[in-house]
């Protein structure tokens, strides 16, 4: 999928998104765009890899440029943002998980923030 492509689809799924569940969030938009299996999100919610990027097929580009347009289309919306602590399944214990294998903070804080509808 090409730059275009996602900067087409992007919206369209973060629509249906948004119908469905009443936010987005960046790990949904990136199922739905078929990048991430349930397989390997469950993987990775339990802790069995270490950052979600790991999992995600493509390149970091695309799914910068991917992250962006969600941010965008977002607020273009006037949707407002949530930082969600994501914590692993199972049970031993809750322990943070990484989008990134960076770990910077304000790519941590991109992929962990839903977006949603303004309070009435």
């Amino acid at each position: 999928m090409n730059r275009e492509e996602i900067a087409r689809r992007v919206p369209i799924v973060a629509a249906e998104l948004l119908a469905e569940k009443g936010y987005i969030a960046a790990v949904d938009v990136i199922m739905r765009l078929g990048w991430l299996t349930p397989e390997a999100h469950e993987s990775w919610r339990f802790g069995r890899v270490p950052y979600l990027e790991q999992v995600v097929t493509g390149n970091l580009s695309r799914l910068g440029f991917t992250m962006g347009e969600l941010r965008n289309f977002a607020q273009q919306v006037g949707l407002r943002p949530s930082w969600t602590g994501y914590v692993t399944w199972g049970k031993k214990g809750r322990s943070p998980l990484r989008f990134t294998r960076s770990g910077l903070p304000e790519l941590e804080q991109a992929y962990a923030t839903h977006w949603l509808k303004p309070k009435a």
